[in-house]
């Protein structure tokens, strides 16, 4: 559930999210619950189990992040194509070895795992010039046991930050990694690394620090009914 909802809340375009669908309602799988005015469709905000509460709290989490990083929701599509007046590529596919995956590596059945940098410094808006957000990395493992992947070392940074691992959702606080590190990728698991630049990194530090506060707080639930 927990890669589910990373994929499409990290994914660039607009969400969708169904009520109920933070905390794991299913509704028994009727996609046609509109016709079913019972307990089926009926959103039971009371009734949320310690599971649920969590899901609902890594949820939060998850759309900070979405608010606080512009990078993850663009306006433009990307394109992977490198941008000779900018000198960046919007968004790189990489290998578990850290390197740009080439045609044959997208050819390779056996392949599993693989990461997207998006690059915060590529044009964000119709005027073509250079952008100031986040460089953000992700990673998507597939593979049903640990993948080593290792962490790219990109054009300007100090190092990265993981922000988020849907294997382990009670992070709080984002942990450094070096670049060429080799990040033991949890089977079937969606990682999410910030870069923190060469200068500063304040701000990035502190939006990624109030976006992981945002799943710990108490769940924010509607009034019983009287």
């Amino acid at each position: 559930k927990r890669n589910m909802l990373a994929t499409l809340l990290l994914a660039q375009g607009t969400p969708m999210l169904l009520a109920g669908d933070e905390f794991g309602r299913t509704q028994r799988g009727n996609n046609n619950a509109y016709c079913q005015d019972n307990a089926l469709s009926w959103v039971d905000w009371q009734g949320i189990t310690a599971e649920g509460a969590a899901l609902a709290a890594f949820t939060r989490k998850l759309i900070a992040l979405r608010q606080h990083f512009p990078v993850l929701r663009r306006n433009r599509f990307l394109t992977g194509e490198f941008d000779e007046e900018l000198g960046v590529k919007d968004v790189t596919w990489l290998t578990p070895a850290g390197i740009e995956k080439a045609r044959e590596h997208w050819e390779d059945p056996n392949a599993r795992c693989l990461g997207m940098v998006l690059d915060g410094r590529a044009q964000a808006t119709g005027i073509h010039r250079p952008a100031s957000d986040a460089t953000m990395l992700l990673i998507l493992n597939a593979h049903h046991d640990v993948v080593e992947f290792t962490l790219p070392e990109p054009a300007a940074g100090k190092h990265w930050m993981l922000l988020l691992d849907t294997s382990h959702p009670m992070l709080d606080e984002p942990e450094t990694f070096e670049f060429g590190h080799p990040y033991p990728v949890p089977g079937r698991s969606l990682l999410l690394f910030v870069l923190r630049p060469d200068g500063g990194g304040g701000a990035i530090m502190n939006a990624a620090r109030t976006a992981l506060l945002a799943g710990t707080g108490v769940l924010p639930l509607p009034p019983a009914a009287s």
